[in-house]
């Protein structure tokens, strides 16, 4: 049964706007809040004890960050795999690209338990010519591929669940996993949802499936861009709750807090009309919520 969209209170973590926000990452020992702005090639730091607001500034888009062991992040740029040091701001290439960054760039990803890295692309000119891509032992392989817009990287709690969705073709995938060896299984699609008709206004669109997280039951939660809302599907993709929001566009949710029960969504203003954005002037804040079923700890990526 989906919930009443009133039963969550959202409100904004910080009220500086990014054109493009994206793969928000809670840091369980600084307990803070990093993410990215695509386009302002930027990664970010958000304390929300006190609203201190950080940022470094990148050479290139960076698509996603994760934790990395022994200190620092990796940032998956447009022009391969970096670490940064947020103390000093240095930034040291770990690997290049796999792919012709003339052409993709990373998008979304996540480390799973292992400290393997998987990352997918997005095709700038909307090709299905985006992959998956798997980082482990200091080196990129290719994993899937097909489709246009990677996104919806996530795990299921025991690990042997692995999420990835298309947003262009409106479909979010599973594959069984193996944590052990880092195999996958054939691609299911696990949830899809109705594209936008030609004049079908916004309002009555659902949106399309874009970045998630996954909570200690096992349900999905992701972000509809376009949608303005939030969904949890169950482990068998049924839509159990919906969370409207203030803003057209949120991009991805993760869980934090000390509890781990605070939602936070990070959302998009880049192409948005004036009048849009005059009715929503939180679109590219960064939003939270609290909820009743905490997530997971982000796990560590194991790079050089």
């Amino acid at each position: 049964m989906i919930a009443e969209p009133n039963l969550y209170q959202v409100e904004p973590a910080g009220l500086v706007p990014a054109s493009l926000g994206e793969s928000p990452l809670w840091h369980i020992g600084e307990q803070c809040l990093y993410y990215v702005d695509i386009v302002e090639r930027q990664v970010l730091r958000l304390n929300p004890a006190n609203g201190d607001l950080r940022h470094w500034q990148l050479d290139s888009e960076p698509g996603c960050i994760a934790i990395a062991m022994g200190g620092g992040l990796a940032v998956a740029q447009r022009n391969g795999l970096f670490r940064l040091d947020p103390d000093s701001g240095a930034l040291r290439q770990i690997s290049a690209a796999p792919y012709d960054a003339a052409g993709q760039r990373f998008n979304d990803g996540k480390p799973d338990g292992q400290g393997r890295f998987w990352i997918g692309t997005i095709d700038d000119a909307r090709r299905p010519a985006a992959g998956l891509y798997r980082y482990a032992d200091g080196r990129f392989e290719l994993m899937a591929d097909g489709i246009v817009t990677s996104n919806g990287l996530a795990f299921s709690p025991d690990q042997l669940k692995l999420y990835w969705s298309d947003t262009k073709a409106h479909q979010i995938y599973r594959f069984d996993f193996d944590p052990q060896t880092g195999s996958i299984g054939p691609r299911q699609v696990f949830a899809e949802f109705p594209s936008r008709q030609p004049e079908q206004p916004l309002a009555d669109y659902g949106g399309r499936p874009d970045g998630a997280t996954v909570d200690v039951e096992g349900c999905y939660w992701v972000a509809m861009f376009e949608g303005q809302r939030l969904l949890r599907l169950s482990p068998q993709g049924q839509v159990l709750r919906e969370v409207k929001l203030p803003v057209r566009c949120p991009t991805m949710p993760c869980f934090g807090g000390p509890d781990l029960r605070t939602l936070y969504v990070t959302t998009a203003r880049e192409n948005r009309s004036a009048v849009e954005l005059s009715e929503q002037p939180l679109a590219g804040c960064v939003l939270r919520l609290r909820v009743e079923i905490p997530g997971l700890a982000a796990n560590k990526v194991m790079v050089s």
